[in-house]
């Protein structure tokens, strides 16, 4: 593995910004400095771009089995995507079945990403029933596999949706096992009810998805688990908060000094509940669980996410063709499949929107995207930051660059955009992932199946770096 020098850029971490020159060598960064020239480095030229940690994105669905069909993006064409966007480590999720050992549904995701990945990724486990069986290979599985962070849905009713019960034993293991609790926090048991009651009002299309599920049964749902989740003494992260009345209750929550985090996504950051009333079926491109909001909840998102009552920001990439699979709700807007293609512009959307336009700093943008992620998942310092002995997972970014996103342009399988149209600033030229070039020039050099499965480290461990409180103040 040759080594390597990134001279001329800006470096810029969590916490710094800085001129320097970065020497990579065997997948390591082994030196950080100025006016820096190893012999025999190839010399990579960062002049006028941000030298940045890759991205994290700790919020993936790929090959994905949903509603009687399958995820457009693999793990190849997945992973391809999210290095183009500036993403070098993804972070899973396993789905379990009820009755089956957990160790089946963990080497079947293995299986879907051994071969295909073309950067690091790693899973969270998805936890529906908390029986004997299950609680006693549970921490085989965090021990062995570096699964420390399992997820518990409060909807999808007669698929995913765990009862109340099985949240409450799996935070308690997750206590005792050091892993960290996610849940997808709706009232599911409510939005049954809602759905069939539309239905049988002949109330078919899209919209109705969001007038389903209503922003209360979301903050409901995560006052809910916050709730058990101090009973517990344990710790939670809220997966995909899209509306005030969750943020509020993370914010809460936090200021109790309670270890709770929340994540937000892009789409929930931008786009708003009048997309799914687009005609002609075109709203069924914007279903996917929670729904948008309405437009005044997204300032509510960036404030959380500026004042750090929010901390993350996931793709809950799940991607579905408008033809042939969102088509399947046709008549029935509870057949849409979930999802939306969100992983190739979680980065630059961040960027755009977030440093652009002055909603959030050069280091909460390195923040948001990587390195708290890296902490709270059990990756850092090895991922999520740019310091000797990291991995060099690198992303060059040219911050002048004007371009309009679209599906015509995108890396994704699937057949639109969610983003199409937007007008963004800045991209990624080149992207590398422990030292080797994946994305160089715009241009994809890597190859299926050189991503990395990694092992993490339990939560809260002595080698993870503690999280940093909020700021003071409230949430707008």
């Amino acid at each position: 593995m040759a080594k390597k020098v990134i001279k001329n850029g800006t470096i810029v971490t969590a916490a710094d910004t800085y001129a320097g020159d970065v020497v990579i060598e065997n997948g390591i960064i082994t030196e950080i400095g100025l006016n820096l020239s190893p012999a025999g480095a190839e010399v990579i030229d960062a002049s006028g771009c941000y030298v940045f940690p890759g991205g994290i994105d700790p919020h993936t669905h790929l090959d994905m089995p949903f509603g009687g069909t399958v995820t457009k993006d693999d793990f190849e064409s997945g992973t391809i995507a999210a290095a183009f966007g500036g993403t070098t480590t993804v972070i899973d999720f396993c789905l379990t079945n009820k009755g089956e050992p957990l160790s089946k549904a963990v080497e079947t995701w293995h299986g879907k990403a051994r071969e295909k990945a073309v950067i690091d990724y790693s899973f969270h486990l998805m936890v529906s029933e908390l029986n004997d069986s299950v609680l006693e290979e549970l921490p085989q599985i965090i021990e062995n596999e570096g699964i420390t962070s399992l997820k518990v849905f409060m909807a999808y009713k007669n698929t995913f949706q765990a009862d109340d019960g099985t949240l409450f034993k799996t935070l308690q293991t997750a206590k005792k096992e050091g892993a960290l609790v996610m849940v997808h926090a709706e009232n599911g048991d409510v939005i049954e009810y809602l759905i069939d009651k539309a239905l049988a009002e002949g109330k078919t299309d899209p919209i109705y998805h969001a007038l389903t599920r209503p922003p209360e049964l979301e903050g409901e749902a995560t006052g809910r688990a916050i709730y058990l989740t101090e009973l517990a003494d344990s710790q939670l992260y809220v997966v995909h908060v899209t509306c005030a009345e969750a943020a509020w209750k993370i914010s809460e929550a936090r200021k109790k000094g309670l270890r709770i985090y929340g994540e937000t996504c892009p789409q929930y950051l931008v786009l708003d509940q009048t997309y799914l009333e687009k005609p002609d079926f075109e709203g069924a491109k914007y279903v996917w669980s929670p729904p948008l909001r309405e437009a005044w909840n997204q300032e509510v998102l960036w404030s959380s996410l500026t004042s750090g009552s929010l901390q993350t920001l996931g793709s809950d990439q799940c991607s579905f063709d408008f033809k042939g699979q969102k088509e399947l709700g046709r008549g029935d807007f509870s057949k849409i499949p979930n999802g939306g293609p969100i992983i190739e512009d979680r980065f630059t959307i961040l960027y755009s929107e977030g440093v652009e336009k002055g909603r959030i700093t050069l280091n909460q943008f390195v923040d948001i995207i990587s390195t708290t992620s890296a902490k709270l998942f059990g990756l850092f310092p090895k991922k999520g930051t740019i310091a000797v002995g990291s991995d060099a997972d690198i992303v060059i970014f040219d911050p002048s660059v004007e371009r309009t996103i679209s599906a015509s342009t995108h890396h994704m399988k699937v057949d639109y955009n969610a983003f199409e149209g937007f007008e963004v600033k800045g991209e990624p030229v080149s992207v590398l992932s422990r030292g080797e070039f994946v994305i160089r020039d715009k241009a994809f050099v890597g190859k299926a199946g050189s991503g990395k499965y990694l092992h993490r480290k339990r939560f809260g461990s002595s080698a993870t770096v503690p999280v940093k409180a909020e700021t003071s103040g409230s949430v707008v």
